[in-house]
């Protein structure tokens, strides 16, 4: 069974190309405010933009590597994905998603998105009645990865749910590689389909980027005004395990029964990768998915805990995220 659930996620830029101007500023008014949108009425501008997209998202695997391999040799991952996303702002800059219309004088969008080459994001085109049967085959062929009739009638509601499926789509190479950080029986429980879909809900809810990972077992979430968050996952069959890792932390007796009983979950593990101060926290445990295999317990990252701070994506977007259309 595949993993529908990201385990590596982020926002980022959703470029849109379009000779028509007008269409282009009725796009920027209806994107939602959180959606980092570029906006080109010219292939070439479109393109110069896009040409050092691939060496700066090889650059970016480069350092998730270089994470994953360090925590390999015993290096803890939460402390690390902090300082990634301390020292990484331009990270948002990446372009996700492309979304070009077919029909432009002098070329069409097929043309331009084949011309991305390495660019690894997700590739939609807009099409006209007459390039629909094109479009087929492009998607057919796995040179796009969604087309959009623009002659629709609620095309403005369908482009935007496709814009969000995409947004949420696991990138195959990066969930490859932070798989690697989990354990065969994590991978199966977050497979569950309950399981994935309360995750999915969760994340979008609450937070703009997030990485799930095996030691400890959980994700590491930012929010839009840059605090981190830990959602501990805890499989019910290890709550023993957890307790007496409470007990040992000498949270007692009532915080150990309350782990024991699946009512609290205690961060141990997060404290110890953190060297955090002060007593280990607990928090209420939630149930994850229809098994009842999987409990949840959310903490808060305080600032001052943090190895550096962290620019905010809502800062991000409040300095970059302009809409105007660039025709040149």
């Amino acid at each position: 069974m595949a993993l529908t659930l990201s385990l590596f996620h982020r926002p980022g830029a959703t470029l849109f190309l379009d000779d028509d101007p007008d269409y282009l500023e009725m796009l920027a008014m209806v994107v939602p405010a959180q959606m980092q949108v570029e906006l080109y009425a010219r292939p070439s501008g479109f393109l110069a933009r896009m040409q050092t997209e691939p060496s700066q998202w090889e650059a970016d695997a480069a350092l998730q590597l270089q994470m994953i391999d360090r925590w390999r040799q015993g290096q803890p991952l939460i402390p690390q994905i902090l300082r990634y996303w301390a020292t990484r702002p331009e990270r948002y800059r990446l372009a996700q998603i492309c979304v070009v219309d077919y029909a432009m004088p002098g070329t069409d969008g097929l043309t331009v998105l084949n011309s991305l080459l390495d660019w690894p994001g997700s590739r939609v085109l807009l099409t006209g009645q007459a390039d629909e049967q094109i479009a087929i085959q492009a998607f057919n062929n796995g040179l796009i990865d969604q087309f959009v009739p623009k002659q629709a009638a609620d095309i403005t509601r369908h482009l935007l749910g496709v814009l969000r499926r995409l947004a949420q789509t696991p990138h195959p190479r990066l969930n490859t590689m932070w798989r690697g950080v989990l354990r065969p029986q994590q991978v199966s429980l977050l497979q569950i389909p309950s399981v994935a879909q309360w995750l999915r809900d969760y994340t979008h809810h609450h937070w703009v980027e997030y990485v799930v990972i095996g030691e400890p077992f959980g994700l590491l979430g930012l929010d839009g005004n840059g605090t981190a968050h830990w959602l501990q996952l805890e499989p019910t069959a290890s709550l023993g395990d957890l307790a007496e890792l409470a007990a040992s932390a000498a949270l007692g007796m009532d915080v150990v029964r309350a782990v024991r009983e699946g009512r609290r979950l205690a961060a141990v593990e997060l404290h110890q990768q953190m060297a955090l101060r002060g007593p280990v926290r607990t928090a209420p445990a939630t149930d994850i998915g229809d098994d009842g295999l999987l409990m949840a317990a959310a903490f808060v990252l305080e600032n001052a805990e943090l190895p550096q701070a962290i620019y905010p994506y809502r800062h991000f977007l409040q300095a970059e995220n302009h809409r105007t259309v660039q025709d040149h």
